[in-house]
């Protein structure tokens, strides 16, 4: 993620920020520009301080503080281009379910902001009402006999389901342990998600891109229920870190396509977070280069996908060992191994709209 500039004082801002806390400017992010502008109201109308950009909306989402987004003015007014994509919202008279709401928005943006750097068209349901992404952002509701009956996260023929229950801090953390996900996140469940809605848009409908997938990451035909109940029955091969990016990648090749995705999204939105804040290590051991790493390239621009593992491996590792000075469990707990980066490879080459 970049950091961004208020045009009114100078002042650093970030993606997130709806005021600059140093002149008190109103901000918002404009996507088709793909930066944050600060605001300024005049002749009836919103106006950005961005030169060129003219008169502004804020997103409908605005009224209920969960989008900073704006709108063109041959656009709006409206939802922005991310907030069309709802389809199902939460009951917001619930306190509860308003503050989860707006946590689960700014990890959508935060996908979106990914997304929107490559040359994918992204449909809404409206757009294309039979392959159109939408999204379910689902609460838990009382169910007759005084059960509750839990939202499931998950993603089916285009409709990518969040559980609301996942923006609690304390119901994520106990998810994550009893299900041995230590990256289990709200901006990790949008872009795994994500990535199923990927392999159903980008690969099945693609013949060479389909016969390029079974080749990395095996036939998608195989039963998908009957392996993930034999995953969560017996557990992962003992091997898995030597062919995919996580445990649960080996469950099935649908899944392993999921969480390559989401990785490789990690892996570039954190190169270029690292990029805006001039991050750069040279750990002093047998070779000075070795673990040297100065992010100075523009990660969703890669030419291939050895630039950006060439980049993260030793951020990670820098990023571990301050960790563990802070007494905390390592950032990064992964180890990208040969198949698994030829995997992210296929990633790197779909999203870039390349030959698989």
């Amino acid at each position: 993620m970049k950091l961004f500039e208020c045009q009114g004082c100078g002042n650093p801002v970030h993606f997130d920020n709806t005021v600059c806390v140093e002149c008190g400017r109103a901000l918002g992010y404009m996507p088709w520009r793909r930066t944050i502008t600060a605001l300024e109201a005049k002749d009836h109308g919103l106006h950005a301080l961005e030169p060129g950009a003219g008169r502004v909306f804020l997103c409908d989402n605005a009224r209920s503080d969960a989008c900073n987004w704006l709108l063109p003015e041959a656009d709006g007014p409206g939802l922005c281009r991310a907030c069309r994509h709802n389809r199902m919202i939460p009951d917001l008279s619930l306190p509860q379910n308003l503050a989860g709401w707006k946590k689960i928005e700014a990890a959508k943006k935060h996908l979106f902001w990914s997304l929107t750097a490559w040359p994918i068209w992204i449909p809404t349901r409206v757009e294309d009402p039979h392959h159109g992404l939408a999204f379910d952002f689902l609460a838990d509701v009382p169910a007759p006999g005084g059960w509750i009956e839990a939202a499931v996260t998950g993603h089916a023929a285009g409709v990518i389901t969040i559980s609301v229950a996942e923006a609690d801090d304390a119901e994520r953390e106990r998810r994550r342990t009893e299900f041995g996900e230590p990256y289990r996140t709200l901006l990790g469940h949008f872009r795994h998600e994500f990535g199923h809605y990927a392999w159903s848009r980008l690969v099945a409908p693609e013949w060479e891109r389909l016969a390029a997938f079974r080749d990395c990451f095996g036939d998608e035909r195989q039963d998908y229920p009957s392996a993930l109940s034999a995953h969560y029955r017996n557990g992962p091969p003992p091997d898995w870190q030597s062919r995919a990016v996580s445990a649960y990648a080996t469950a099935h090749p649908w899944e392993d396509f999921a969480e390559t995705f989401a990785h490789y999204v990690h892996m570039v939105d954190g190169l270029e977070t690292a990029r805006a804040y001039g991050l750069a290590v040279r750990p002093r051991i047998r070779r000075p280069d070795d673990l040297a790493a100065k992010v100075e390239f523009d990660p969703y621009r890669a030419g291939a996908v050895s630039e950006i593992v060439e980049g993260w491996v030793p951020l990670t590792v820098a990023l571990n060992a301050m960790n563990r000075s802070l007494g905390q469990p390592d950032l990064y707990p992964f180890v990208l191994s040969a198949p698994a980066v030829a995997k992210l490879g296929f990633v790197h080459r779909l999203v870039r709209g390349e030959p698989s």
